[in-house]
């Protein structure tokens, strides 16, 4: 039997395997054979009567624990079995936590460490109350999304509704007595930033991996941020194909919405908010990448990502609050509808790069698309232009009538051609026309 999560072979006793025996208690619990090679074959051990009265002492005295430490003969060798069990407490060694992994040891450090003790005392980071805020400091707008794409989803109704924010709360989960969860003001709270650092996205688009062309940030609760970031995404940072089906417009982004939608919502409710760090959307012309920081479970991959797998959020009340407004699925879902999103869509599968304690995906198109301007008026400006160039004397209702745009995408775009020399306007306002200037771009 190889080694695992459960088991690990050493070939003598050494003090350091206290750390060992620490690892199995904050984890799973298992076993530790003294007297075997890494392979699972058996060297023995010469003095197992002395370690037989020690190993049991230098356990309780350094970590506190009684564990079942026998003697067994396998191939006429003697072999010290320890069988440790998951302890409920944190343990330490030497004020270090260490904790088993798969067939490795981890020190636990950092923000890894913090959700450790929070896990083991029953409280998930997000479910930390915190004082100096309360529910009259939430924010409308933020709750009226939530009524909004709760109604819309059908996951709540209307006389699921007919509560105060106080009630909707409890209700939710997001109150810890009469404090506000930690969830709570991230989820509700205009300026949660006041109270968590880096709780806000930030998007970027990119010419080159050092060209930064420009960018925004999305602040404000999570509801707001889930209600915003996808529209900014697809107004501003990406670019549509288009083309005609008979007289109906048709426009083909690179990336399906509902797929990136899906992975910006996964993002916001796993994100490891104690590090300081926003959710990063990095768009180039031809891929996206969103990227946040986590804590992953023990043992998990990305390939374990890939498979079916449990729904273990990093901050659940966050989680059960999307969920009810319909913002995500259950299940451990995410991903698999993502893949399947992708598929439907024409384009390849996004690719995760899986650090100790973040997590990057890309999503890749088939082909480059055109290259976006500073503001998201690129195709309308071409529209606008020809409609120009056929009938200069069109007003803005009547341009916008005639691309089936708004007057404010007509007025933008001819803001544009007129900011590249592309155009001129001779005349007033009211009564001049639209002339294109011949060595405009």
């Amino acid at each position: 039997m190889s080694e695992s999560q459960l088991i690990e072979y050493k070939e003598s006793w050494r003090d350091e395997y206290l750390k060992w025996i620490c690892g199995f208690a904050n984890a799973q619990g298992g076993v530790l054979y003294i007297g075997k090679r890494d392979d699972g074959s058996v060297c023995g051990v010469a003095d197992s009567k002395k370690l037989m009265e020690d190993i049991p002492n230098k356990v309780r005295d350094a970590l506190g624990l009684i564990v079942d430490v026998d003697l067994i003969t396998e191939n006429g060798l003697d072999v010290i079995k320890i069988t440790v069990e998951e302890n409920p407490y944190p343990v330490n060694y030497k004020g270090e936590y260490h904790y088993r992994t798969g067939s490795t040891k981890q020190l636990l450090q950092g923000s890894a460490l913090t959700n450790f003790l929070l896990r083991k005392t029953g409280k998930n980071w997000d479910s930390v109350p915190l004082e100096n805020v309360g529910v009259e400091d939430l924010d409308k707008e933020s709750f009226d999304i939530f009524h909004r794409e709760a109604i819309r989803s059908g996951r709540m109704s209307k006389d699921d509704l007919k509560l105060s924010n106080q009630d909707l709360l409890e209700k939710l989960n997001l109150l810890d007595g009469t404090l506000l969860k930690r969830a709570a003001v991230l989820l509700f709270h205009r300026n949660p930033e006041k109270w968590i650092t880096g709780s806000f996205v930030k998007i970027g688009f990119f010419e080159t991996d050092a060209d930064l062309r420009y960018q925004d940030e999305i602040h404000g609760s999570l509801m707001i941020q889930a209600d915003r970031v996808i529209d900014l995404l697809y107004t501003k940072y990406l670019t549509a194909e288009i083309s005609y089906d008979n007289i109906t417009r048709i426009e083909h982004y690179p990336f399906p919405k509902d797929a990136v939608r899906e992975a910006v919502f996964n993002a916001l409710i796993h994100q490891d908010f104690s590090v300081g760090v926003p959710v990063q959307i990095s768009v180039y012309k031809d891929k996206l990448y969103i990227s946040n920081d986590c804590v992953f479970p023990a043992s998990w991959t990305a390939d374990t990502l890939m498979q079916k797998h449990r729904s273990l959020p990093h901050n659940p009340d966050i989680a059960n609050t999307f969920f009810r407004a319909g913002f995500i699925e259950s299940w451990g879902r995410g991903i698999e509808k993502i893949c399947n999103l992708c598929k439907e869509y024409g384009i390849a599968e996004p690719e995760y790069t899986v650090h100790p304690n973040d997590i990057m995906m890309m999503f890749k198109a088939n082909e480059p698309v055109n290259e976006p301007v500073n503001e998201p008026v690129n195709e309308p400006v071409k529209l606008v232009l020809a409609v120009i160039a056929d009938n200069p004397n069109l007003s803005k209702e009547k341009i916008a009538e005639k691309i089936g745009m708004s007057r404010a995408t007509v007025t933008r775009a001819l803001a544009k051609l007129v900011e590249i020399g592309a155009i001129q306007r001779v005349g007033s306002d009211k009564s001049g026309h639209w002339e294109i200037v011949e060595n405009g771009e």
